[in-house]
């Protein structure tokens, strides 16, 4: 029996380090300053939503928006090209859902699992909506490695020695760069144990309000098991700054 597999792409941050700009929401142009898609601009979130919906096994992407109606369904709608939108009379094969998020965006990811839980899907993906050059050959590597693992992220090298700081301006360790990679997105889970390590983990920051989640990768290892990689792909980058565009 085929797995259904369905993804989750996060685009409910506030953007701060773009100065208040909506980063998934500004058009994308590539290295040379020309529209991504030729005559048709697409905007960052347009793009990997496009990369999702080419892949025929995804059955249904979740995008997780910004709570507040000025950033919310309605300007992600108007982020995506028409034909993303709309069902099958349109030409859209994937259906797209939005769910509004939190306040981090692990209970974001959170409220888009739960909303995955009323037709579960097998397994997951969980995807930075600030990533917009994500390929197709990337994602149905990174699923095709979660269901055989169970849990798995694209990775790269780090060209740079990283250090662990104290917090006080001091380093404490010198890491191997060859034991440390650099995480990218998409990741892939089993969707019941991801779901389950998610609701350990609001458990957890009810208690400790310190807790704190830099990836889905992370809440996995610490309540489910280990986590397998994949190699990524350097142009998988993600958008941070203005510069970034």
């Amino acid at each position: 029996m085929p797995c259904k597999v369905a993804a989750i792409i996060t685009a409910a941050g506030s953007s701060t380090r773009m100065g208040g700009i909506k980063k998934e929401y500004c058009v994308l142009k590539d290295y040379a300053g020309v529209p991504a898609a030729g005559t048709e601009a697409l905007t960052v979130l347009g793009a990997c939503v496009t990369a999702f919906a080419s892949c025929a096994e995804i059955s249904a992407i979740v995008i997780t928006v910004p709570a507040n109606a000025e950033q919310g369904e309605w300007a992600a709608r108007k982020a995506l090209p028409p034909s993303l939108l709309g069902g099958a009379s349109s030409g859209a094969r994937t259906p797209v859902f939005f769910v509004p998020g939190g306040g981090s965006r692990r209970l974001s990811v959170h409220h888009a699992l739960s909303f995955l839980q009323t037709d579960p899907p097998d397994y997951v993906l969980i995807h930075d909506g600030a990533r917009p050059w994500v390929s197709p050959d990337l994602i149905k590597k990174v699923m095709e490695a979660a269901l055989e693992a169970g849990a798995v992220i694209p990775v790269l090298p780090l060209l740079e020695t990283p250090k662990e700081l104290d917090g006080k301006g001091f380093v404490v360790r010198h890491l191997k760069r060859a034991a440390c990679v650099g995480a990218q997105t998409p990741q892939g889970f089993r969707f019941a144990d991801i779901l389950a390590a998610h609701e350990k983990a609001a458990a957890l920051e009810l208690e400790d309000a310190s807790a704190e989640w830099t990836d889905d990768a992370e809440i996995w290892g610490a309540f489910t098991g280990p986590v397998a990689v994949v190699t990524g792909e350097k142009q998988n980058r993600k958008i941070t700054f203005p510069e970034d565009l």
